[in-house]
């Protein structure tokens, strides 16, 4: 059975102790050991009780950590609202549902689908009579013409038939342009082109619509009740549908944090669903605000959610990482004494003589240290112990 993280810090700490107790009353009893301003030297049965470890170099990712959270892909997800005012007299799609562009996802009546069906049958009627116009003009034009050729009519009439024609063009012209609207205006509405044409076919008035899904997705919130009464103005959403195929991860980055952040860097997550798993991608978006009161950055990734497993909302946190680490003198986290802004390492200088150098440290990573001054590579120092050899030098 795997240990918590903080069961197996209890126990590190607690082995730690135990050894610090037995390490410290065998100091107490050497009497080999020497101090002086800046070196100890130890007896042999201290030695063999102590690890010496050789610096080495070690490629340290330069990491920064982050908390946040999974949300809703925005480029992906979209409100459905009601461009009429009605009543909800019958609801089609549910929280969860799969919809398809164009699925029907609820039915409205509404007095305001009555005048908008009226003016695309005047429209109608109207172009429907500019064409009879037109096809009268036509004729008259055509005929007129083959008088004057056969000098059976004078050239005025010819004038008088072309100018006829001419206006019945035009009259069709606007006609038709009303007639379009008139349809577009239905579609608008939310009528669809198979309703349309029956209006244009059989003139039948209908006042309920259908409300159809804009995009493909998930019904992910449905806020209107049967026989609720909705408003074309109050800008409240009836229905909210997301793909959840891709998901948004916001990471909130402390400011001091953010000049080591860039766009296209990975940004690896971990949410308690899935303890177990990594969640990799790239960031593609850095906020250019911080937050007033968090004094955070919000940094933005889209990934990919096939199996479903992460959730709007969920809590995660974030690592993100340099993609080009550098090697660097290292040495185990235990070899550190760190003692307010001051860390210390105690280093091998001859044997069993041990010389007290302050240090410059950098990242900690998997029980390692950077050392960014104060050690080269090659140089030995105490790991286990380190803090014991302090103390006694301290006494």
């Amino acid at each position: 059975m795997a240990l918590s993280v903080a069961a197996t810090t209890y126990l590190h700490r607690l082995s730690a102790l135990l050894f610090a107790m037995a390490l410290t009353a065998s100091f107490a009893a050497a009497e080999g050991t020497t101090k002086g301003t800046d070196y100890v030297r130890v007896g042999p049965d201290q030695m063999h009780q102590l690890e010496i470890v050789k610096v080495k170099p070690h490629a340290f990712l330069d990491q920064r950590l982050a908390i946040g959270q999974i949300a809703f892909n925005e480029d992906a997800s979209t409100v459905v609202l009601t461009p009429f005012s009605g009543r909800a007299t019958r609801l089609i799609a549910k929280v969860g549902d799969q919809v398809r562009r164009g699925d029907p996802l609820l039915e409205i009546d509404s007095p305001e689908q009555v005048p908008p069906q009226n003016e695309f049958i005047a429209a109608q009627a109207a172009r429907n009579k500019a064409r009879s116009q037109l096809n009268l003009a036509q004729i008259a034009e055509k005929r007129v013409r083959d008088l004057y050729e056969g000098k059976a009519a004078p050239f005025k009439e010819l004038q008088q038939a072309e100018a006829q024609l001419a206006a019945a063009e035009s009259d069709m012209r606007s006609t038709d342009t009303a007639f379009e609207a008139a349809r577009i205006r239905l579609r608008i509405l939310g009528r669809t082109d198979a309703e349309i044409s029956d209006l244009e076919q059989n003139g039948t008035i209908s006042r309920v619509t259908r409300i159809t899904a804009p995009i493909d997705g998930t019904v992910i919130s449905r806020k209107v009740g049967p026989g609720q009464y909705v408003k074309a103005d109050s800008g409240d959403a009836l229905y909210t549908i997301a793909d959840l195929s891709t998901m948004w991860l916001k990471a909130q980055i402390f400011e001091q944090d953010i000049a080591f952040v860039r766009i296209g860097q990975e940004i690896e997550a971990r949410v308690a669903a899935a303890p177990n798993r990594t969640f990799k991608a790239r960031i593609a978006n850095i906020s250019s605000a911080s937050d007033l009161t968090t004094r955070r950055v919000m940094v933005r990734s889209e990934i990919g959610n096939p199996d479903g497993l992460l959730k709007s909302d969920m809590f995660a946190s974030f690592r993100i990482g340099s993609e080009q680490p550098s090697a660097t003198p290292a040495v185990p986290t235990d070899a550190v004494i760190r003692e307010g802004d001051v860390a210390t390492v105690w280093v091998e200088t001859e044997p069993m003589l041990f010389k007290r150098r302050v240090v410059d440290i950098g990242i900690q990573q998997n029980g390692l240290t950077q050392i960014r001054r104060g050690l080269d590579v090659g140089e030995q120092v105490v790991a286990r112990g380190a803090i014991f050899v302090d103390n006694e030098w301290r006494q």
